[in-house]
């Protein structure tokens, strides 16, 4: 499965996330591929999710993929608890 995460420079906030969200898919068995990258060059780009903030993911609603918005970037839970029911949807439409 392949991410994009996204932040308004490209790097910090979005490798953060990226990161985050890769370790909760191990915890769950899942692995996860993907790339932290800037506003500009995350439209268009090919993936099976985006992750961002709130503010960001607005930015991202015209995408063909869905856009997981992420109120608290520091807070794990609540990153997990919306990132796992998309990524076991997808990870069920690859089977």
């Amino acid at each position: 499965m392949r991410i994009v995460s996204v932040c308004g420079m490209g790097f910090g906030t979005s490798l953060m996330l990226l990161m985050d969200v890769q370790a909760i898919g191990r915890k769950h068995g899942f692995m996860i591929e993907g790339e932290a990258v800037d506003l500009g060059s995350a439209k268009g780009m090919s993936c099976d999710f985006m992750v961002a903030s709130s503010e960001i993911a607005n930015e991202l609603s015209g995408e063909p993929v869905e856009v997981v918005a992420i109120n608290n970037l520091l807070d794990k839970a609540e990153i997990e608890e919306k990132v796992m029911p998309v990524i076991r949807r997808l990870s069920e439409g690859e089977k």
